[in-house]
């Protein structure tokens, strides 16, 4: 059988952690920056944890982890 393939825009948005849950960064943090103001940008640093619905879709895009 051949290999499944990764979704490549899924391995550039998400991380998964140790334990099998899914990282991400917000939404609207990649480049246009200069139509939102600092307080956006400095609230929305840094990574969260996806919901269970939503990991579980990402995962399917990254069946080798």
């Amino acid at each position: 059988m051949p290999k499944m393939k990764t979704k490549s825009g899924a391995k550039k948005r998400f991380k998964l952690t140790a334990s099998g849950k899914v990282k991400a960064g917000p939404a609207g943090k990649r480049h246009r920056l200069m139509s939102h103001n600092s307080k956006y940008i400095r609230q929305n640093r840094g990574t969260d944890i996806l919901c269970d619905a939503d990991a579980r879709t990402v995962k399917k895009y990254m069946p080798y982890g």
